[in-house]
């Protein structure tokens, strides 16, 4: 069995953490066994997500950019990640610009990186069930669901992934890890669902805490983020401008509404390089 030896950037956004590894040069095949070690805090670096930069592969993109989660499933949107990819381009010299985008699985993104902050564009939400997807016949602003005999309500939105939103009156005492994993996994989401508990404290100020499909309760999801933001806007909880404060941190977003791209603002972090061997 041959050794490979994988140079990698721990970067993290609000405590959400990632592993970064430029792939932009040469290919970097990952197995799901390599991307388990390389997630495992205990046996490899830890990380919520590994992020693998890549060439551009289309007309007006900048770089390619992959997002593998901790149990080794990829996924095709990371508010947080893609703030941590653009710092990573910009402080390796692989880019001299200041606006980039990237190309997910499943989307592209634009941001605009400041001296402290990035600003990035996360698109327009998409409430249609089949575009979520959410196995529905028709959309709602809010939808039943019942867990262990307790009924909830949830908003659902794609950000380019699922996210399912739940008002909460106390984040901190919100049964994230227990009902989190049941509604991710439920029948409703064939592909899965982030799902957040959030609070509002005013119409711009709210608390949230996230669990995400395929790595459990992070500190910080800034397209959780922008999801709650959506959802709750959607309802008129909240006006244009709002802060999100995570277990991590804050998030500045801004929602004009429909038709409107939703944008987000935030930090990203370089804590380390490294190398290890994987097997």
């Amino acid at each position: 069995m041959t050794n490979t030896r994988l140079e990698f950037t721990k970067m993290h956004a609000l405590g959400n953490d990632f592993v970064v590894i430029d792939a932009t040069r040469t290919a970097v095949p990952l197995t799901v066994p390599q991307i388990r070690l390389l997630a495992d805090r205990r046996r490899g670096v830890g990380c919520d997500q590994i992020l693998m930069l890549e060439p551009a592969s289309e007309a007006g993109v900048d770089f390619g950019y992959r997002i593998l989660n901790a149990d080794g499933t990829e996924v095709g949107q990371c508010g947080n990640g893609v703030r941590c990819v653009a710092r990573y381009a910009i402080d390796r010299g692989l880019t001299d610009k200041t606006e980039l985008v990237f190309a997910t699985q499943t989307t592209s993104i634009r941001v605009q990186v400041g001296a402290e902050t990035i600003h990035v564009d996360m698109g327009e939400p998409e409430f249609e069930p089949t575009r979520i997807p959410l196995a529905v016949s028709r959309m709602c602003d809010r939808y039943p669901l019942e867990i262990d005999g307790h009924s909830w309500f949830f908003g659902a939105v794609s950000m380019g992934n699922p996210h399912v939103v739940l008002q909460v009156e106390d984040v901190d005492d919100a049964p994230v890890r227990t009902v989190g994993p049941r509604i991710e996994t439920h029948p409703l989401f064939p592909e899965r669902a982030n799902v957040g508990f959030a609070c509002v404290l005013s119409p711009d100020r709210i608390r949230l805490r996230v669990w995400e499909r395929g790595v459990g309760e992070t500190q910080a999801c800034g397209s959780g983020a922008c999801g709650a933001v959506a959802v709750l806007r959607r309802l008129q909880a909240v006006g244009p401008d709002v802060r999100v404060e995570l277990p991590g941190g804050t998030l500045a977003t801004h929602w004009d509404g429909p038709g409107h791209s939703l944008w987000m603002e935030g930090p990203a972090t370089t804590v380390f390089d490294g190398v290890i061997t994987l097997s």
